[in-house]
């Protein structure tokens, strides 16, 4: 056991045991380092001034992303490199071809929104050699300008990208290999870390058996792992969360493995680490969660903490539990496995024991004769927060009629759910218009929403019986090798 984490912040090696557990990584950069380049603007994710880069090490290669400084805390740092802007210059003061082009296509006025932008643009000029203007807009999701506008920034990612600088100039490129090793070195220790401060405790496990002794340890433990909801109880309703047991650095949570029993998903891996096979086994999944935040949060967020923190607005609960997902629960005693439908009990409940955790998501096979789409319906395209979100799975047997049908909801009850009694109005039934105008009313017996500041109880009502109609319309006598896939909006 140890009592303090090692990463790397720009070229400085930093061995670090004097932090709150909730002490954010932007106050860490501005108020200790006096790294003022990063910004505080909105403090909840969304705004993307305080943006840096996190490079981690995953499958062998050390990987940067872009993330929220102002909810990523410090104690989640454990075995990364951080860049700020600061660091992207080079030793005689040269400014990089990034920052450059920003200059040069006038992109900044005020310039608090900058050091954002510069970094998120060079996440995506060291991962894309030859970004699409698609590619550009959805690195730059994350990040907002109120006075430049957006088109000399696109047009500075544009300029940047034919410019390929020497690695003797470009920092990371040059320290890449040094970097590397000193990463591995710190990962190849399995201690768990405890770190103490002000009555107040930081757990870092080093295994996910230790992981399992933690919480049985201390059952009220928060466990963090991307941190863009846990992040907001901080800095918006100032939570005091104690013990935090950080976890994004236990790789056994990080894989994905495919093969003929189904896709199984580590509780760790990230929005941004998903996208690729989610998308290849159902287009509709890589939509949805494209639409999750910005690129930061997909990058720091879990489908994991998704699952686990329960909240009935959740935008990926609906789609899995559509498709058949169970969700497998680890403790000291052993693993259970659940289908992640009887995971959520009632608001703020879930089917999860003192002590246990979630460790990964199972996915049944695709099936080629099925269709299934899922739709998010929200106030801007990729809001954090949706209105509701539904998803709908369903298979005809030779004569037309429905066979196998799962719909789900988010935001229509206390929990993510299921239209059971939709469910049962359409099996046997053919998959036809009168089938599906005579069902709609049946919602009715499934929810009762509530109104809020997203929508009213009315709205949500309406908007469910429609994604019913939409995704009739969107399956209903086309082929289905086409009407599987939700096609893209208009």
């Amino acid at each position: 056991m140890t009592s303090a984490i090692r990463f790397i912040l720009n070229s400085e090696e930093v061995s670090l045991g004097d932090f709150a557990p909730t002490e954010t990584l932007l106050d860490y950069l501005r108020l200790r380092k006096r790294l003022t380049g990063s910004k505080e603007g909105c403090a909840e994710g969304d705004c993307g001034a305080c943006t840096v880069l996190v490079g981690r090490l995953i499958g062998g290669a050390l990987r940067y992303e872009s993330v929220n400084a102002c909810i990523r805390f410090v104690g989640s740092l454990h075995g990364t490199h951080v860049v700020t802007v600061e660091h992207l210059a080079g030793r005689d003061g040269r400014l990089h071809p990034v920052q450059q082009a920003m200059v040069d296509c006038h992109g900044s006025q005020c310039g608090f929104c900058t050091p954002g932008f510069v970094m998120s643009l060079y996440g995506l000029w060291m991962a894309n050699e030859n970004p699409s203007r698609a590619d550009i807009e959805i690195a730059l999701q994350g990040n907002l300008c109120r006075c430049t506008g957006y088109e000399p920034i696109i047009k500075a990612a544009e300029q940047v990208a034919a410019a390929r600088p020497s690695a003797l100039f470009d920092p990371i490129e040059r320290d890449r290999a040094e970097i590397m090793a000193k990463l591995w070195t710190i990962r190849a220790s399995s201690d768990t870390i405890r770190i103490e401060k002000g009555g107040r405790q930081a757990i870092v496990p080093g295994t996910l058996q230790a992981l399992a002794q933690v919480l049985h340890d201390n059952p009220a433990a928060t466990i963090v792992a991307g941190a863009t909801d846990v992040g907001l109880w901080v800095t918006k309703q100032m939570r005091p969360i104690n013990p935090v047991v950080f976890i994004n650095h236990l790789t056994d949570l990080q894989t994905i493995t495919e093969d003929e029993t189904g896709i199984v998903i580590g509780a760790g891996v990230t929005y941004a680490q998903a996208f690729a096979v989610l998308e290849a086994y159902h287009p509709a999944l890589g939509r949805l969660i494209d639409r999750i935040g910005g690129q930061q949060v997909r990058n720091m967020g879990t489908i994991g903490g998704n699952i686990a923190n329960g909240s009935p607005i959740g935008d990926t609960p609906p789609a899995l539990i559509a498709l058949g997902a169970t969700v497998t629960l680890r403790s000291v005693t052993g693993s259970r496995t659940l289908p992640l439908a009887d995971f959520f009990i009632d608001y703020g409940r879930q089917d999860r024991q003192p002590g246990e955790f979630v460790e990964k998501l199972t996915l049944p096979p695709a099936d080629d004769e099925a269709f299934f789409a899922t739709y998010k319906i929200s106030k801007r395209r990729d809001e954090d927060i949706s209105a509701l979100c539904g998803a709908f799975y369903l298979t005809l047997d030779g004569e037309g009629c429905v066979e196998t049908c799962r719909i789900a909801f988010g935001g229509m009850a206390g929990t993510p759910k299921r239209a059971k009694a939709v469910e049962e109005a359409l099996i046997g039934r053919p998959w036809s218009w009168n089938t599906v105008a005579s069902v709609r009313d049946a919602f009715d017996e499934d929810y009762q929403p509530l109104t809020d500041w997203r929508a009213t109880a009315e709205y949500r009502s309406l908007a469910a019986k429609n994604l019913l109609t939409r995704f009739f319309l969107e399956t209903a006598g086309q082929p289905q090798e086409l009407a599987r896939f939700e096609p893209e909006e208009a």
